[in-house]
């Protein structure tokens, strides 16, 4: 192996696989500097205001001269006048393929009455609002195996009764975007194949009226679907007693599944990346790349988010958007997050965030290029609104923040049943009722956190594994997932602060 790495004969730096100490050569460069891990060297020198290339794409403009053998990061690289703006070749379906051969595998999954297949198997408690998440989160610890350890004994095939609270749900426009994103993400949680059963519970005078959203998302009280009212239910006590007698009275028809062969169709698998570094599009994205591939040749659908993680990368998703009104609704995204970000007075540079950069990454373009690997080469079949119910296979595109807990969110709103989460700094992060894996992009960050890890892609940079080999690992990974091998952060207990769901709008 190379001290560094090359990505693309064209590009205009090398990245270290380890800290290279200043006076040493490298691939024929003398070093100026303390070089460290996932960071980038000058592989020449650059004029001030020249065009800086990774991935044989733009990640920003040197903002000084920078000589080869220098560090290249913040110091010297940045957006420079051009903020993102500069000119991009759209190239819509351009590098549309046909599909691969459709190949069949299964996995052990939960088959419901309507069709729709599990990977968990859980009872749900969802909070309208706020202010009744103390309720909501009461009902579900006295089933916590935790606090109670018998009070699941009887219900082996139960996985969990979970409480998904959030912070908002009043205080915001009845009929505005805000409401109607929280809306559709309940819904979508309502409903998910993952839940055997769900028990809302509302306080009664919110904005969040529940009648309402009812209404609104087609949704209807039933034997596996309650609704509960603090200020109709005697307060909150009362509240937790009847909540707990209703989970109670739901427990043994929930009970009542097996797991059963089905075919990968059946699985929806979110894309995430978090508390990423300058190995992160090297090794664990674009492994995951290859197991989104495989996914998607097996008949599954990958969602690929983040819009803020995209910027400056979006064309290399125009070129395989199957017809040019997945493009265009992609594009119209990417123009909303511009103006979005412009009147609450930030830009779309403010991310990568300081973890990032101490990993080696120094502009979003960097960041996103990287980011964009992990939906593979498929071509780009759908782009959905946040918390959209997903009706497309293949790999689609929901927009969401970058922020993970809020991405996720959405994308199990939509249907996903498993998350894939890569990270080089270590985030730590689950989300029920949806299992999520965790890929470390080094071999570093895997010895530091392997209790938290689930996969070291870092092996790949080691020079012991391809890609391809470690996409395919992963592939298997999610099929033993997705038949109920418990990732690292179910172990932990992750998964039910992680619910946030996307908080657009003024707060009143």
């Amino acid at each position: 192996m190379t001290p560094c790495i090359r990505l693309h004969p064209d590009d205009d730096v090398l990245i270290a696989r380890a800290q290279l100490v200043g006076g040493s050569v490298v691939d024929g460069l003398t070093l100026r500097g303390l070089i460290p891990p996932g960071h980038k060297v000058a592989a020449r020198a650059l004029a001030t205001g020249e065009a800086v290339r990774r991935y044989n794409q733009i990640i920003g403009f040197a903002s000084r001269a920078i000589a080869a053998g220098e560090h290249v990061h913040t110091h010297n690289l940045d957006l420079g006048d051009n903020r993102g703006h500069f000119s991009r070749d759209y190239a819509v379906g351009a590098d549309v393929k046909e599909p691969a051969p459709r190949r069949t595998a299964s996995f052990m999954g939960i088959q419901r009455a309507d069709g729709r297949v599990g990977t968990r198997n859980y009872v749900g408690i969802l909070s309208s609002v706020n202010c009744s998440a103390t309720v909501a989160r009461a009902i579900a610890d006295h089933f916590s195996r935790q606090q109670h350890p018998t009070a699941l004994e009887a219900f082996a095939q139960v996985d969990g009764v979970v409480a998904l609270t959030h912070g908002t749900g009043c205080g915001m426009d009845s009929e505005g975007l805000g409401m109607q994103i929280l809306e559709r993400t309940l819904a979508g949680y309502a409903t998910h194949a993952n839940f055997a059963a769900v028990l809302v519970v509302g306080l009664g005078c919110e904005a969040n009226q529940v009648s309402t959203w009812l209404a609104h998302s087609g949704l209807a009280e039933g034997k596996n679907f309650r609704v509960l009212n603090i200020q109709d239910s005697g307060g909150t006590r009362q509240t937790v007693q009847q909540g707990i007698a209703l989970v109670q009275a739901m427990l043994p028809q929930a009970n009542a599944v097996q797991r059963v062969p089905c075919d990968v169709s059946h699985l929806t698998l979110g894309l995430q990346c978090g508390g990423s570094d300058g190995y992160s599009g090297i090794s664990a994205n674009p492994a995951l790349g290859a197991a989104v591939d495989l996914l998607v040749a097996h008949g599954g659908t990958a969602i690929l988010s983040e819009t803020p993680e995209i910027y400056g990368a979006e064309h290399l998703l125009t070129r395989r958007a199957v017809r040019p009104a997945v493009a265009d609704k992609l594009l119209e995204r990417i123009t909303w997050w511009e103006h979005y970000t412009r009147i609450n007075n930030g830009e779309m540079n403010n991310n990568p965030s300081p973890g990032n950069k101490a990993g080696g990454l120094t502009t979003i373009l960097e960041k996103s290029l990287g980011a964009v690997a992990k939906g593979g080469t498929s071509n780009l079949q759908a782009v959905y609104e946040y918390a959209q119910a997903v009706t497309e296979k293949g790999l689609v595109y929901m927009d969401t923040p970058g922020y993970d807990p809020v991405s996720a969110t959405g994308q199990v709103a939509g249907g996903a049943n498993l998350i894939c989460f890569t990270t080089g700094r270590g985030s730590a992060y689950g989300c029920a009722p949806a299992p999520s894996l965790k890929l470390a992009t080094n071999s570093e960050l895997w010895r530091r956190q392997q209790e938290d890890m689930d996969i070291n892609c870092g092996e790949i940079i080691d020079g012991l594994c391809s890609i391809a080999e470690m996409g395919q690992r992963i592939f298997e990974q999610v099929l033993a997932t997705a038949s109920g091998q418990l990732t690292q952060s179910e172990q932990h207990g992750y998964g039910q602060n992680e619910f946030v769901p996307w908080q657009v709008g003024a707060v009143m």
